[in-house]
């Protein structure tokens, strides 16, 4: 693994701080039923600034004329690494993620103390884990009692997080290469789902396909509970039971990421499950295309995050009102909100470390604020929708058409660049992917 893109980030971070002490903890492990334990995945703050990815750890980060990042990690333990694999331990974890220094997690609690103790102020993620409030509520009392020995505590604390999340909203050259190796094998796994889907067969087995694929190209995670939703439940936005018998003639929606090393990708993809679009599919898959096409086309540095929900609602109005799935004008259907019976959702989030990853969407004060411009580097998604259910006024044909067409895009200079292309999207080259079954 390449560390200098830690180092730097960490080096940005203490530039930011300007004084005082950063304490920084990665995740805890967490039981999943009597002496099992979920798959350990690391805080993504912690990740993004140390790449240490073993559990019990902290970040203690040191700003001034002299800036130190301290690692506390745990011990080598042979006999520990018999059961539960290997351990850096703190001397070679200092070595090989280039920390200042490293000690022992045993020696946090005392250590503690000493490091935050005469700092003009302490950045902390207050209120995100009530443990760790409490944990540095001590030892600050413990600076405090020595106030008689000279000892002074950080007279103000300043949220951790908040600056950090300014600094993940722009990705940086390593973090987006391994954006777009993560988008490729989510793209690959989507092929492989198409090419394998036939009427008969059950949700949860073309989810094995792409989560063998991810696995296969080396993501170690999906990036989310994946959606595989057939019929019905493709108008579900967060169906994951992934549990029914496809039919013949119906539509299945499919959202999911893979995970690789930290880094997400979100990729839905919507096609017919017997490889051929019926006529009212194609309408309402082509208006949900042209509604991300639109979307695209207005990301570019400069314009403010809704302009691609923005574009993309124009789009699916005016197709709700040519489908005859809502009456009016596109204005009004727009002012009105009336197009939220079938899209309901908005067309982006941010991508990164987290599927809906760190940052704002609005900068300014409360009462002053503004949806945030686009800026070379930002990842996010765009994801139009059409999401049908019967309904009396609704035309039969219709019903139970759920489309859903999701990219990654990188804000370039020039625009966009969109990492997930590599998924067949177009009508006819989902249907041309799908006639290899045969073949």
């Amino acid at each position: 693994m390449d560390i200098q893109p830690f180092i730097d980030r960490r080096a940005r971070l203490l530039d930011r701080m300007r004084e005082g002490v950063a304490v920084l903890p990665t995740a805890s492990e967490k039981v999943r039923n009597r002496d099992a334990f979920y798959p350990f995945r690391a805080d993504s703050y912690f990740h993004y600034l140390t790449g240490f990815d073993e559990p019990e750890a902290v970040l203690v980060l040191i700003a001034g004329e002299q800036p130190q990042s301290i690692l506390f990690c745990r011990d080598k333990d042979p006999d520990k690494e018999i059961w539960d694999g290997f351990r850096f331990g703190p001397e070679a974890a200092r070595e090989t993620f280039g920390f200042d220094e490293t000690h022992s997690i045993s020696t946090l609690d005392e250590k503690l103390p000493e490091l935050i103790a005469n700092q003009p102020a302490l950045w902390h993620s207050l209120g995100f884990d009530v443990e760790w409030d409490a944990r540095l509520g001590r030892a600050l009392n413990a600076v405090r009692a020595q106030s008689r020995a000279g000892k002074r505590a950080p007279a103000t604390i300043h949220d951790l997080r908040a600056v950090l999340d300014e600094m993940r909203l722009i990705k940086d050259g390593h973090e987006i290469a391994l954006m777009r190796r993560a988008a490729d094998i989510a793209a690959a796994g989507h092929r492989r789902a198409m090419r394998l889907t036939t009427p008969g067969r059950w949700e949860y087995e073309i989810e094995a396909e792409f989560l063998h694929e991810f696995r296969r190209q080396g993501s170690q995670f999906p990036a989310y509970t994946p959606i595989v939703a057939s019929g019905p439940g493709a108008c579900v936005l967060h169906y994951v039971a992934n549990d029914r018998r496809m039919q013949d003639g119906e539509l299945l929606l499919i959202d999911a990421g893979c995970e690789l090393d930290g880094y997400a990708s979100d990729i839905t993809r919507t096609f017919p499950v017997n490889g051929r679009f019926s006529g009212p599919q194609e309408d309402v898959y082509a208006l949900v295309e042209a509604a991300q096409e639109a979307a695209i086309a207005a990301i570019r540095p400069g314009v403010h995050f809704m302009a691609p929900h923005e574009a993309a609602v124009k789009v699916l109005a005016q197709g709700m009102i040519d489908l005859k799935l809502l009456h009016g004008s596109v204005d009004g259907v727009i002012e009105s909100e009336s197009y939220k019976r079938f899209y309901m959702h908005r067309t982006s989030h941010w991508l990164g470390i987290d599927v809906h990853d760190a940052g704002e969407y609005k900068i300014g004060r409360p009462g002053d604020d503004h949806w945030r411009p686009l800026a070379p580097g930002m990842v996010l998604t765009v994801e139009p929708g059409c999401y049908i259910r019967p309904a009396d006024d609704v035309p039969a044909a219709f019903h139970h058409i759920g489309i859903r067409i999701e990219d990654d895009a990188l804000v370039t200079p020039a625009g966009c660049d969109i990492l997930t292309a590599a998924a067949p999207k177009s009508i006819a080259d989902i249907e041309a992917l799908m006639a290899e079954r045969s073949t």
